[in-house]
């Protein structure tokens, strides 16, 4: 059972599941809070958000794309996008241009994005390699294989309702 500084560890049985306590929700949020505060120290030196990294990130990797399938792939909705894209557009790293026909678009990256992204990239792997060593590594690929079991779990469920 894992032990953190400002809590004490439920004792159970063996081999028993103790419910949990507090709101998942919450305790979510204050790690991706405490999470993001530490990747944007680092990779805010660049001018940009580690939010924005990862968008212009994806748009590299899967561009020229549609808003859309852009949308799809990050689990964000169009409106997000289309705000979060804002500032990488006025900074000239991403271009909105026409798609197929009058009616699409495709977002891309300039040539400035592509080396803003790898100028980003260097400094997002010095705060994943930081992150790494605080919690430690162990902890680290823990983490993601839970995160990955939840967000398939709810992906699962999320045409279900909530009643």
């Amino acid at each position: 059972m894992l032990k953190t500084p400002n809590t004490k560890p439920r004792r159970a049985a063996e081999g028993a599941v103790t419910a949990p306590v507090g709101c998942t929700s919450f305790k979510l949020r204050q790690l991706n809070r405490r999470v993001s505060q530490h990747y944007d120290r680092i990779v805010g030196a660049t001018g940009l958000k580690t939010s924005q990294y990862s968008l212009l990130s994806h748009i590299v990797k899967l561009g020229p794309v549609r808003p859309g399938e852009l949308a799809g792939h990050m689990e964000m909705d169009a409106s997000t996008l289309t705000r979060n894209l804002q500032p990488l557009v006025a900074q000239g790293w991403v271009e909105v241009g026409p798609g197929d026909d009058g009616r699409s678009r495709f977002v891309t990256a300039t040539d400035a994005g592509r080396d803003k992204r790898a100028e980003t990239q260097r400094e997002w792997k010095r705060a994943q390699l930081a992150l790494n060593e605080r919690l430690g590594v162990a902890t680290v690929a823990q983490l993601h294989e839970l995160l990955d079991h939840c967000l398939a779990l709810m992906n699962e469920t999320s045409g279900d309702s909530d009643e």
